[in-house]
């Protein structure tokens, strides 16, 4: 892919997928907005500050027998603390969202909605969903706001953006969690992971 700049301080933007809709600046920080050819200023970045966590940006990360490589970083506060969300990719440069919350290693791929007839806004605790035959049983119902962004990433994220969340669980540590925002919704089914069989290989 061509080489880009940003329009903050010029230094070189170099998506590494083609899918790449946003960066941070490796030089200033500043979030960027990639759309073919043309570069704009998306907003701060935020600040990432250093805690201890089991992996970050560029490294490959094992779990089980696949191998995903870590492209982007977001932070999310939720009023009582925060977590960590790692945009990656497999083998086949297919999209994966890694989570860490308090330790707990979640992975999870986009999905369809599940069957449903409560309203986002309205999910409670202890509600039951479905999806692929699978039940869940909601556990958590909040709102978060992202507080820092860095690398890169197939969608804009941006700091100070708000949405609400609800995560809910299955059986064998199936997870499957759901956000809105003004004008849109996801979804996003997988699972739990111990920590203790992640490898690492640093970049």
């Amino acid at each position: 892919m061509s080489t880009l700049n940003c329009p903050n301080c010029g230094a070189a933007v170099e998506p590494e997928l083609a899918c790449v809709r946003m960066s941070t600046c490796t030089s200033c920080g500043t979030a960027l907005l990639l759309n073919d050819a043309v570069v704009q200023i998306a907003g701060s970045g935020g600040v990432m500050h250093d805690v201890p966590l089991l992996f970050g940006l560029g490294d490959d990360v094992r779990i089980g027998h696949r191998v995903f490589h870590v492209r982007g970083h977001v932070r999310y506060s939720y009023g009582r603390g925060t977590w960590d969300e790692f945009w990656c990719t497999d083998a086949d440069d297919d999209p994966v969202w890694i989570s860490i919350d308090e330790g707990d290693v979640a992975v999870q791929r986009a999905t369809n909605p599940p069957s449903r007839q409560t309203k986002f806004g309205g999910y409670r605790v202890g509600e039951g969903l479905a999806i692929d035959r699978d039940d869940f049983t909601v556990v958590e119902v909040e709102t978060a706001e992202c507080i820092a962004v860095q690398g890169q990433f197939d969608e804009v994220i941006r700091v100070g953006d708000t949405h609400k969340f609800v995560n809910a669980e299955g059986l064998r540590g199936h997870l499957l969690s759901g956000e809105t925002w003004d004008g849109g919704e996801k979804w996003f089914l997988g699972r739990w992971h111990d920590p203790f069989d992640i490898k690492v290989q640093r970049l």
